[in-house]
């Protein structure tokens, strides 16, 4: 990834300040668990100024902005604070003005894209001191985040394939085929990651492992190269039935869905549901279907995949 650098205002006294854009990202996309995730076209905006004092203002809005810390407790400054020690450099003074597009506590990332918030604003805070490569950025995301499946989308964009292997986490990105259209559909209702995880068994069969192996696989064809296959491509026996219980809606969505005839999935731990539609024309009878369903609102997102991932934006002229 390289972030696109261009004009961003000064602000007075700031030694520096940078913009960063980071998009929404859904994870596990049914078979592929903590392994395949996809960017989608929702971001978060964050401005962010450096000063050579020990301030820290943070001024949210959006998604989530009545829950978001101000303090040092907030995920960005933590991320911002990871990237630095690494370094081995002090973190300046922060005044930090987010614009939330990401929902919260959805399914699409929210943690992880404000955690490569974070570590893209210190790469652009220390450009041209410490240079901040595409492995150290997704060690430093995931050392934070857990696992890569949601940082590596919302870093490179596109279709990533993460893994961790002995030289850390790394990933492989992927252009997903012109004919896959995202819907998103997004409940009022929350859900939390731990709890979904907790709701899982610490063993499956052997049998449900193969068939979600095939699945996956056949996931990535269906991605790049043949979207007809999305639906038997989307199947998954590891996770979602698990967490049903704690998400009933949302299960019934996906079923219906799927007994539709579409590629649904709960996004990442979920709540909101993702349909890969074989083509921008399907993505309306999907959303039929979900308003079919009268007792939960669900509000649709007509996305597009994001190629670029995240971006930075300072006021130096040129590219880093």
């Amino acid at each position: 990834m390289e972030p696109v650098v261009t004009a961003t205002p000064v602000v007075d006294g700031a030694v520096r300040t940078v913009t960063v854009t980071v998009p929404a990202t859904s994870a596990n996309l049914g078979p592929g668990f903590d392994t395949l995730g996809l960017a989608l076209s929702i971001y978060d905006t964050l401005t962010v100024s450096a000063f050579d004092d020990d301030r820290l203002e943070i001024d949210v809005s959006g998604s989530g902005a009545e829950e978001i810390p101000r303090d040092a407790g907030n995920l960005v400054v933590r991320a911002i604070a990871h990237a630095y020690a690494d370094a081995g450099r002090e973190m300046p003074g922060l005044r930090i003005v987010a614009e939330n597009g990401v929902p919260h506590g959805r399914g699409l990332g929210s943690s992880g894209a404000a955690v490569t918030a974070g570590i893209l604003i210190a790469k652009g805070l220390l450009a041209g001191d410490v240079d901040l490569d595409d492995d150290a950025l997704l060690r430093l995301a995931t050392e934070l985040e857990g696992h890569p499946d949601n940082v590596a989308p919302a870093l490179f964009g596109g279709l990533t394939i993460a893994w961790t292997g002995e030289r850390g986490p790394q990933h492989k990105k992927l252009l997903v085929h012109r004919g896959v259209a995202p819907v998103v559909f997004v409940p009022g209702f929350t859900m939390s990651t731990s709890l979904a995880r907790s709701l899982q068994p610490p063993q499956v069969s052997r049998e449900d492992a193969v068939f979600n192996v095939s699945r996956s696989a056949l996931l990535v064809a269906a991605l790049t190269q043949s979207p007809e296959l999305l639906l038997d491509a989307t199947a998954d026996r590891l996770h979602q039935d698990y967490r049903g219980p704690a998400m009933p809606e949302t299960l019934r969505l996906v079923q219906a869905l799927r007994a539709a005839g579409f590629a649904a999935v709960v996004s990442g731990a979920g709540p909101s549901v993702l349909v890969l539609a074989d083509g921008p024309g399907a993505r309306q009878a999907a959303v039929d279907v979900a308003d079919a369903m009268t007792d939960t609102p669900w509000d649709a997102h007509m996305l597009a995949v994001d190629v670029r991932g995240g971006t930075v934006r300072d006021r130096a002229e040129g590219s880093t």
